[in-house]
């Protein structure tokens, strides 16, 4: 989650965005192709290619899923471990050819479960699998864990056919940690970095994900959000991004944050790729009550609702307060305003973000109060060595070089201090979070508006391990996350050479409505491109 986006509610931004845009950040040269005499050159076989192309490849003969697999492993071991050294792939599954080997094997007797019958996929890292591979956080008190069942969304991954190729890595505990923690970087998995400048931020907490799929790591990737994680680091790593409505996708088997905010979504190079995902990942799952308010409201083809004339029609209110700032980036946002009304949008101006600085910190208090109640019922049932967020602590402490070498635990902390949730602190702070789902409804329906739309955030932060994250404006994740409502990022342009996405939010299980819209809007813009894999942003 954007740790410091939603404790100081986007209002103050420490670090000017015209500072951001125009300074390098100096990070050390950490391999041979970061050298100006070895440039980088990126001739991926599979660059780009769709869930679509990939299937069409297969069905031709053209590769099996097995080759595709190893296409990918290589490409993570030359792009990830060497090369220009992303280090978002926190674990490979030493299963991962022998599943692909199976699905090439039913393809062969004819039998076909999906569009995502052998699709090589990552997950993030707090995503339970009953496999040879971890499930840590990204935090050392929990390396040696192994599940003893697959998350739910993992159980949906499998049968759809996909093809499990590993953990990515993350935020450590999400980014619920520290108030001076940088996105990205995890005691298990070290940093992550951004594909497109090598120096900054992939931000987080769902980093390797988004930097691994848009590095084309894998197909695509599979995020979780409390606020920001899954939008966030799709925005500044050039992805389309989806964050469900709480309670369309699972959450059992995933370490959590928060049961009001917390949602796995699917990042990928294209919408159309992120409605075939999510199509696998829904499904309503007696060990999360909330999925059952999924029933009548879900589908497991959100392809139905990709059209290219899916903004003719629509009323799109539009965050007037992202008209100002950094003008690189003004400019960005009105050209993808300027597509909505040529593509036959009505569009109208609102206001949303007014009153998040009232609102920051009581989301922060409900935070704290489900993830010490949610992190002591998860661990309870684990086999790792920690059984409470008390012990988590108590680990980091006499670990502290390895586990804490950078910046402390006072989140993890001040999450212990809190009481049980019958608190009148927490009821009283999660009455004012719930608050804005009338917020939200209200505009819509005032203004009649099928959507609301912003800058998703601002451009990617330089990567500060001795001072933590920075803001760079214009975020727009914390009202549809206190809502628990379904948010889109698509590409919007760079700044540059940083990309920066274009949200799209709405009111509960409208998924399809989103997918409709970001779809016509990436099909009239094509704003992804490739990452560069820059060294600096500024040469020297």
């Amino acid at each position: 989650m954007n740790r410091r986006s939603f404790i100081k509610t986007s209002s103050v931004v420490s670090v000017s965005a015209t500072t951001v845009a125009a300074t390098a950040c100096s990070s050390p040269k950490t391999s041979e192709t970061d050298s100006k005499e070895t440039p980088f050159v990126d001739d991926f076989a599979l660059n780009e290619l769709t869930i679509n192309e990939l299937q069409q490849k297969m069905q031709s003969g053209e590769y099996t899923a097995e080759a595709i697999a190893q296409l990918y492993l290589d490409r993570i071991d030359a792009i990830d471990k060497k090369g220009p050294r992303l280090n978002a792939v926190i674990e490979l599954n030493p299963d991962a050819l022998t599943i692909a080997k199976t699905m090439d094997q039913e393809r062969k007797d004819g039998k076909l479960r999906g569009p995502m019958h052998g699709i090589p996929v990552l997950i993030k890292d707090n995503i339970d699998t009953h496999d040879q591979m971890m499930t840590t956080a990204g935090s050392l008190a929990l390396e040696g864990h192994k599940a003893a069942n697959d998350a739910f969304i993992v159980t949906q991954l499998r049968k759809a056919g996909a093809v499990i190729l590993g953990k990515t890595n993350l935020s450590e505990w999400a980014n619920f940690r520290s108030s001076r923690s940088t996105s990205g970087w995890s005691s298990r998995g070290g940093q992550t970095r951004n594909p497109y400048v090598l120096d900054r931020n992939p931000s987080g907490s769902s980093s390797g994900s988004g930097s691994a799929t848009s590095a084309n790591l894998c197909a695509v990737a599979v995020g979780t959000e409390t606020d920001g994680s899954i939008i966030a680091p799709a925005s500044m790593c050039g992805l389309v991004g989806l964050k469900p409505t709480v309670g369309l996708v699972s959450r059992s088997g995933i370490i959590p944050i928060s049961q009001t905010q917390d949602t796995a979504g699917p990042m990928a190079r294209t919408v159309t790729d992120a409605a075939i995902l999510l199509g696998a990942l829904v499904g309503v799952d007696s060990a999360d009550a909330v999925t059952l308010e999924s029933r009548g409201k879900s589908v497991t083809d959100y392809m139905q609702f990709l059209k290219a004339d899916g903004l003719s029609g629509k009323r799109i209110g539009v965050e007037k307060s992202f008209l100002e700032g950094h003008e690189d980036v003004v400019a960005l946002y009105k050209a993808a305003i300027d597509v909505l009304k040529k593509q036959g949008a009505t569009v109208v101006e609102v206001e949303l973000r007014k009153g998040l600085r009232e609102t920051g910190g009581a989301e922060f208090t409900v935070l704290q109060y489900e993830f010490k109640d949610g992190l002591n019922r998860y661990l309870s049932k684990t086999n790792a060595r920690v059984k409470t967020l008390a012990d988590v602590i108590a680990f980091n402490k006499a670990n502290q070089a390895k586990a804490m070498p950078f910046f402390k635990q006072e989140t993890l902390e001040s999450s212990e201090a809190k009481d049980d949730l019958t608190s009148k602190e927490y009821i009283e702070a999660v009455a004012k979070t719930r608050a804005w789902r009338q917020r939200i409804n209200q505009l819509m329906t005032t203004n009649k508006l099928d959507a609301i739309a912003g800058t998703s955030i601002g451009p990617a932060g330089c990567i500060d391990l001795i001072n933590g994250d920075y803001d760079t404006g214009f975020y727009f994740c914390q009202p549809a996350a206190m809502a628990g409502y379904p948010h889109l990022t698509i590409p919007m342009g760079t700044v540059h050479g940083l990309p920066v996405g274009f949200s799209l939010i709405a009111g509960a299980y409208q998924e399809g409505t989103l997918l409709s819209m970001g779809y016509g809007y990436e099909q009239a813009s094509k704003k992804r491109i490739r990452p560069t894999f820059t060294v600096l942003l500024i040469p020297e």
